[in-house]
């Protein structure tokens, strides 16, 4: 089965200010569909909107931008990247996804996490000590939610459903639920031990020593006995494709550099130079930048380290290249999508 390639986006605002105006948001959020639409016009497999709230991003609400993207394409598939479940109310969750499912005429799917960032909590009136009791008593009412028209269920954070019917109900059955994860591994043994399929967001370093958590989702699952065509392993990773391996890099070190400082500065990071972001473009290095060869090329290095993958996607929003530049890696990485499922 040929590998799925896509695109991830966070529905960066790309404004010329810090505080930017109404007509670049408008702007941006305009552009984001096209860069959909061109997605799916040169044949890429999935694309994603994350959630976050925070000023530089778009994307509080993903399914709204999912569904406008839904009614201006025919074969993409349509994710997020991801939900924010812990600060969610899964009932509503569901219900977004599934009338996206039937807007897109079963072409939804939803990746779910923790997210790497806590605006959501005190905005959603959510106490951060409880970070993984809210996802895990979350993912597991989801998972009934998605299994069961009328629900019964029980738990400490939201109130009970007592034979509860809740609808829509989507097209596709099972609806694709992922579970998106960072380096923790106790998600990953999560994901294996529900059966679901697995999103890493590999964003620095060499992705090669994800394996060793790799395999433990995958043991975790078979001792659950789930089959091996369920345990799914996909990568998330920063990326950006140019004609040329120079261009890319020049092109994607100055945005990049700005974005990393900037959160840097929120989480203790050292500033980034660009004999550090240098350092890290090397065949074993998470980063796909590059042509659509060596990109290609290092997809294919990644999926033997891991094992197997059967997806990857590209975070190219960090570094606020113009809407041109991202039109033209859009196609450039339909081409890698070629090259790397050459038989």
């Amino acid at each position: 089965m040929d590998m799925e390639i896509g695109i991830d986006s966070f529905a960066s605002a790309m404004a010329s200010s810090d505080s930017g105006t109404a007509n670049e948001r408008v702007s941006s959020m305009a552009q984001l569909l096209e860069r959909i639409e061109q997605a799916d016009q040169v044949g890429l497999d999935i694309f994603g909107i994350g959630e976050h709230h925070r000023k530089e991003f778009l994307d509080s609400a993903p399914t709204m931008i999912l569904a406008a993207a839904a009614s201006r394409t025919n074969q993409i598939r349509l994710t997020s990247a991801v939900t924010v479940l812990s600060s969610a109310d899964p009932v509503r969750v569901f219900q977004n996804f599934a009338t996206l499912d039937l807007i897109s005429n079963g072409r939804a799917e939803m990746v779910v996490g923790r997210g790497s960032f806590i605006e959501s909590f005190p905005l959603f009136g959510l106490n951060l000590n409880d970070y993984d009791a809210l996802f895990a008593e979350k993912l597991e009412l989801l998972l009934h939610i998605r299994d069961n028209e009328f629900v019964t269920w029980s738990g400490k954070f939201r109130p009970a459903l007592n034979n509860q019917a809740i609808y829509p109900r989507p097209l596709q059955d099972p609806f694709p639920i992922w579970l998106g994860v960072g380096g923790t591994p106790e998600s990953f043994v999560r994901a294996g031990a529900l059966g679901l399929p697995l999103m890493v967001a590999v964003i620095g370093g060499e992705t090669h020593r994800f394996r060793p958590l790799v395999d433990l989702y995958r043991e975790a699952g078979q001792r659950a006995g789930h089959s091996s065509d369920k345990l799914k392993v996909g990568l998330h990773s920063f990326g950006y494709v140019a004609d040329s391996t120079q261009q890319a890099l020049d092109e994607f070190y100055p945005g990049y550099a700005e974005s990393m400082g900037r959160i840097g500065k929120e989480r203790g990071w050292p500033p980034m130079t660009r004999a550090r972001f240098d350092a890290q473009i090397n065949p074993l290095s998470s980063l796909l930048i590059g042509s659509p060869d060596e990109v290609a090329e290092k997809i294919r290095r990644h999926g033997e380290a891991l094992g197997g993958i059967s997806r990857v996607t590209f975070q190219m929003d960090t570094a606020a290249l113009p809407h041109e530049k991202l039109m033209k890696s859009i196609e450039l990485i339909s081409e890698v999508k070629r090259l790397v499922n050459l038989s």
